[in-house]
């Protein structure tokens, strides 16, 4: 079970020598600890990402579509930071439809968005190139050629950003992430009564060696499988 953030915020009050039972007027509020968690656990967030485990991913088949003699998506959620697949939702009915990433001036690209709109139905391999900036901002743009004659409704398979963590939530990282967490708390607590205003290097360097072993166990995430990479048209074999 998770972690109440509030649990967090104790443990860090007590490597502060400021226990809760003890706060009056206390030198640190509960938001600003939890605002320090916060960003503790978008820079564990970022680095977990990048392992490619699948630990945030989000499957989005309700509101992304693409519209008939369009060029954009519609219905892309808010939260997208990092998209990791886009398919047709009827798989079945629609087998022959596939979705490939392009950056937008490629030639396939290119070549795609001067085709006029197409017909689905016999099967299409469409481009699509996910430009802006994303969430936490806004919603990313995805740009795909050619244009379809047809609509089609989409699975959107992505990386959600983290919503802000307050005092109420519980630890949203997986892999036995609290120590780290408290770590990243003390370390920027501290900066506030560092005349430099610095976080304490002592809790950086400790937190440093949680992230650390907190992605080394969070990778691979099965072990039932050997780890091997797959040769050329291995799939056609």
């Amino acid at each position: 079970m998770a972690t109440d953030i509030a649990e967090l915020i104790d443990i860090i009050r007590n490597h502060l020598n400021e226990p809760e039972e003890d706060l009056v007027n206390g030198f640190w509020t509960d938001d600003e600890l939890a605002a320090h968690i916060d960003k503790g656990a978008r820079d564990l967030w970022r680095a977990i990402n990048d392992n490619f485990q699948n630990y945030f991913i989000t499957i989005d088949a309700t509101n992304v579509s693409l519209a008939a003699n369009s060029s954009t998506l519609t219905g892309v959620p808010s939260d997208v930071s990092i998209i990791r697949g886009l398919e047709v939702r009827d798989l079945a009915n629609s087998r022959g439809v596939v979705f490939e990433h392009r950056d937008y001036m490629h030639p396939d690209m290119q070549r795609a968005r001067g085709l006029s709109a197409q017909d689905p139905s016999y099967g299409l391999k469409i481009f699509y190139c996910i430009t802006g900036a994303g969430s936490p901002i806004a919603a990313p743009t995805i740009h795909v050629a050619p244009q379809i004659n047809a609509a089609l409704n989409l699975r959107l398979v992505y990386v959600p950003t983290l919503t802000a963590i307050d005092p109420d939530d519980s630890n949203p990282i997986p892999g036995e992430s609290d120590n780290a967490l408290v770590a990243w708390g003390v370390a920027y607590a501290l900066a506030k009564q560092n005349e430099d205003q610095k976080p304490d290097a002592g809790w950086l360097s400790i937190y440093a060696t949680e992230k650390k072993n907190l992605l080394t166990s969070l990778t691979p995430r099965q072990t039932e499988d050997e780890e091997v990479a797959e040769a050329f048209f291995e799939d056609i074999w």
